[in-house]
């Protein structure tokens, strides 16, 4: 019986230190203890008492044992500290989940390199496993491989995954190729209002898909005997609806043209890993996408995501809000242009380096320097556009921004329903921010920024710019519940203490 207990934790160990990424020898350096004890400690071969479960626990950042209800992560910040150095700016979230959904294209092995651990892709890498999908950290935990296999079971889908990503919504291109009925759950991810998934399925009945959703699931047929026939024209410039288009046109026997497309970056991400399985798509970075599709993908392929240009205007905005001087390296300058020449005109005192290729020798990076500078409010308001205009996901940042300026800023979310709600719990933080409407909000600078205690905004980016808010503000604040953070971003507050930032990762007692 104790061996068998043994037996259990050693391999709850395991497992949790194989989704960290880490090796035996890397859990042991935490520990201060030897990669033999480890081994013994995983085979369940070493008695191990409640406190050195707790220090492993801690080192993998993964509850090993539940001793009662553990609780959310919170993190506790202390402000006022001016950043300095460089950070690089990591794989892009949004580039990832759509590339590890194609990978259902895929009969064959696929690595994708460096791909961002976030709980983003955590959650699509369950629902993938629970379904058949193999996939293993490797290169130290730097690299992901995947293996699709020939079935999938969907009947043993892990529901409470799936339903915490919006992403699963983009299983529909893919799996409508392999399979005649299928179902999935209805998409999660941030509490952004209501939006329809019409646009997503009038773009794949083209492919004969039909979809009912009854008590939380989407119910799909494929009718074979319905093709596209002429252009598809999306009613919506989205993202992950045109993804969803090039995902079911990639394994179409035939010449697919998809019109009103986004040309964002992670739609070129993909483009460009559908063209390393076998598929031609003509008109990348258009509004206009004509993909050549193969009925059988089945390629070891290697391919390099570019980095987030979200991510890279979060830093951006620290560097600002801190009034810091801040390196930023790895910066996919095409995605941020407009956004740079708002800060420019706003007074941003910056240096932008020579272009150099990302990994994938697609997509153009640069180095940018920020210095703290004295900001004036901008002359038009701030609104987002689809790609080449101000990014969506950008928008909520020139919230601290503007914040930092001086002035009245007008920004105007038109997306989503409630992310400018959301902007508003800055005036928890000595902000002074109008909500005008539930799309636009009124921001006045320059702000005296104060520390705070608050719960987390329930959406990724909103959520993001309270805690640059709380690096900004004297003292200590505490934002709890930060789940929604882990979702998009790695290891962020680490990072950002490395650059001088001080936060502190905890958990309620």
């Amino acid at each position: 019986m104790i061996d068998d207990y043994l037996a259990r934790i050693g391999q709850l160990i395991r497992d949790a230190r194989q989704h960290r990424g880490w090796t035996q020898v890397q859990l042991a350096e935490a520990l201060g203890t030897s990669q033999s004890a480890v081994n013994r400690i995983e085979r369940g071969n070493q008695n191990i008492s409640l406190e050195m479960i707790a220090r492993i626990g801690e080192a993998l950042d993964s509850e090993i044992v539940s001793l009662g209800y553990a609780g959310p992560m919170h993190l506790r910040v202390v402000g006022g500290r001016r950043l300095h150095g460089s950070i690089d700016v990591k794989t892009s979230k949004n580039a990832c989940v759509a590339l590890l959904c194609a990978t259902l294209l895929n009969s064959g092995r696929t690595v994708l390199r460096r791909v961002a651990r976030i709980e983003e892709v955590f959650r699509i890498l369950e629902v993938l496993s629970s379904i058949g999908v193999r996939s293993r950290w490797i290169n130290e935990g730097a690299d992901l491989e995947i293996v699709t296999p020939a079935e999938l079971n969907l009947d043993a889908i892990d529901l409470e995954a799936a339903r915490r990503t919006r992403s699963i919504i983009m299983f529909m291109g893919p799996l409508l190729h392999r399979m005649d009925r299928f179902k999935i759950p209805y998409a999660g991810g941030c509490d952004l209002g209501t939006r329809t998934v019409e646009p997503h399925m009038m773009a794949l009945r083209r492919f004969g898909l039909e979809v009912t959703a009854t008590e939380g699931m989407y119910h799909a047929t494929v009718n074979r005997q319905i093709t596209p026939e002429r252009p598809i024209v999306l009613t919506e410039r989205g993202d992950t609806v045109t993804e969803n288009a090039l995902l079911a046109a990639a394994r179409h026997d035939g010449v697919t043209v998809i019109r009103n497309a986004s040309s964002n970056y992670m739609v070129q991400d993909l483009c460009f890993f559908l063209e390393q399985l076998g598929v031609r798509v003509e008109g990348v970075g258009t509004t206009t996408l004509t993909v050549h599709g193969v009925p059988e993908i089945d390629r070891d392929v290697d391919y390099s995501p570019s980095e987030d240009p979200v991510e890279a205007m979060s830093l951006i905005a620290a560097a600002v809000v801190t009034e810091s001087q801040l390196t930023i390296r790895r910066v996919p300058v095409e995605f941020l242009e407009i956004e740079l020449a708002v800060l420019e005109g706003m007074g941003l005192d910056h240096d932008l380096g020579s272009e150099y290729p990302a990994d994938n020798g697609r997509t153009r990076l640069a180095d940018l320097t920020v210095r703290p500078s004295k900001l004036e409010a901008p002359m038009d308001k701030i609104h987002p556009m689809p790609f080449p205009g101000l990014n969506i996901d950008n928008t909520p940042f020139f919230a601290a921004i503007a914040a930092s300026a001086h002035g009245s800023t007008l920004i105007h979310d038109w997306v989503y329903d409630n992310r400018a709600i959301y902007l508003t719990d800055l005036n928890r933080l000595g902000g002074r921010l109008q909500l005008l409407d539930p799309h636009r909000v009124l921001v006045e600078g320059p702000t005296r920024w104060r520390a705070a205690e608050m719960m987390c905004p329930p959406a990724l980016r909103p959520a993001v710019v309270v805690l640059l808010a709380m690096m900004a503000a004297e003292g200590t604040s505490v934002l709890r519940n930060v789940y929604v953070i882990n979702r998009g971003y790695e290891d962020l507050a680490e990072r950002l203490n490395s650059v001088g930032a001080q936060i502190e990762t905890f958990r309620n007692i």
